[in-house]
Order: structure tokens, then sequence, then C-alpha cells
């Protein structure tokens, strides 16, 4: 009876150390890829707590978050025959698992070599301005090259960005002397076209004042007004002949009214011119 009961406890025992030996924890974010007899399952495990066959089972588990991965920097010629260096990043995550577990041995690297010929390329295809300036249509047109391979690992590409491009340090003087000359010229338009406006204005001001000469006397207080504001100089006011002109007619006008019209004083007579006398 002892010997039984000795013989139950030792198979449970070991039917726990088997259960126990079988038994595998995936976390969240991870996926289990299952090979039994080195022959892959056709599902992987989710999270949790999952079991496996002693000796028949053995699980990979493949990382499903979003891989940051630097591109280190390449050299190339672009389009415009300039030679720069690109660097760059490179967003991913695992998509399918089983894919990635299966078609391609390690698909860090294989993305990483990925990204290094499809910057090079886009490098060779692309003008200097648009590694500049188009960086969006770039980052498309990268991500595109990138994803077309790496979609049959099961991986997905969610975004490619440049995040530096080296110039060569003559070329940078050169675009530093461009950038010079061309804010040079505009603000030599700017320039020239205050100045036409300003005399559009002035133009427009003169003929107004000549239609009114008022208007010029106005102008004239007005500006007396603003220099004598600043308290430190001595103003010299001329006498204006427009008023001159003013109390002239002024006068005439009285004059005319207190005297009435004048009445023309009549021509006097011609007098008559003395005959010739002939000589003998």
């Amino acid at each position: 009876m002892e010997g039984t009961v000795v013989a139950v406890v030792l198979v449970a025992v070991l039917a726990l150390l088997v259960l126990r030996s079988g038994m595998r924890v995936v976390n969240q974010i991870e996926r289990g890829v299952v090979f039994r007899w080195g022959k892959a399952l056709p599902s992987y495990r989710h999270p949790g707590i999952t079991f496996l066959i002693p000796f028949a089972d053995r699980m990979r588990k493949v990382n499903v978050q979003v891989v940051t991965m630097p591109v280190p920097t390449q050299e190339g010629i672009t389009k415009d025959n300039v030679s720069v260096k690109v660097d760059a990043v490179v967003y991913f995550r695992v998509t399918d698992p089983l894919r990635a577990a299966i078609e391609v041995q390690d698909y860090h690297f294989a993305v990483g070599q990925v990204a290094q010929s499809s910057l090079r390329s886009i490098i060779g295809k692309s003008d200097l301005d648009d590694l500049l300036t188009d960086r969006e249509r770039l980052h498309e047109g990268l991500a595109l090259m990138i994803d077309s391979p790496a979609a049959e690992w099961g991986i997905h590409i969610d975004r490619v960005e440049i995040k530096d491009v080296q110039l060569p340090e003559s070329l940078k003087r050169s675009m530093s002397r461009q950038a010079e000359a061309e804010r040079e010229r505009r603000a030599r338009v700017i320039t020239a076209d205050g100045e036409f406006q300003a005399a559009q204005q002035l133009a427009n001001a003169s003929r107004i004042m000549s239609d009114t000469p008022e208007a010029m006397q106005l102008r004239l207080l007005q500006t007396v007004v603003e220099v004598a504001a600043e308290k430190n100089s001595t103003l010299v006011m001329p006498f204006p002949v427009e008023l001159l002109r003013y109390f002239d007619r002024a006068t005439r006008k009285i004059d005319a009214n207190l005297n009435g019209p004048k009445v023309p004083a009549p021509a006097p007579a011609p007098t008559p011119e003395p005959e010739a006398t002939e000589q003998p």
C-alpha cells in the first residue's frame, strides 16, 4: 500500500515537472512561433501562458513593437553631380511573425541593408534642391522602395525620414554667397519700389496743391508746428508770396467797390501835320 502511494506521488511530481518544463509565458509585446519537430505550426501563440510539448516543440518569440533603426551615413552623387552625405532613420514593425521568423534569417539586418541601398539609390535619382527642400516626396519614395522587399518578410515600413544632408564646404560657401546676393537683390527691389510709390504720391500731392494754393499754406503751417515741437532749434519763418498776392487781390476788390467802375478817358484828337513846301 505504501509502495502504491509512493508511486502515485512520484508520477504526480513527474507530471508537474513535465508540465512545468512545457509551460511558457509570452509577453504582450511578443508573439510566439512554435516549431514542432522542426516544422512551424500555422498559428502563432498570443500573449499569455502557453504550453509546449516537451522535447518536441520549440518556440521562438518575435517582437512586434515599432523598431527605430538609424541608417548609417551614405555618400553619393546627386543627379546634378554634387557629392553629398545623407543619413536617415527607418521606423518599421513586424506584422506577420511567421514570415518574419521563417522567410528571413535576421530581419533587422535585412531591413538595414535594404535601407542603405535604397538611400544611395534615391540620392542618385534626386537633385540637390530636392534633397534640401522637397523631402516629403523623397520620404515617400524611400519608404516605398524599402517596403517592397520587406512586405515579403512580414514587415511593414511605417515611416522613413532623412535626418541630415552634409554638403562640401566649397558648396556651402557658394550657397551662402548666392543667398546673400538674392537678399541684396530683394532689398534693392524693395527700395526702388518704395521710391516709386513715394514719387507717385508726391506727384499726386503736387497736383492737388497746384489746384488749391491754400493746401500749400496749410502744409507749410503743419511743417512749422512739427519743427517747433522739438524746441531745440531756431525757426526762421519766411513770408509767403501767395499771402501778398491774396492781400493784393483783396485790396483791388475793395478799391473797385469804393470807387465804382472807372470811365475810360477820351482819346486826344490827333494834331495835324504841317504841309511840306516846295523850294525852287
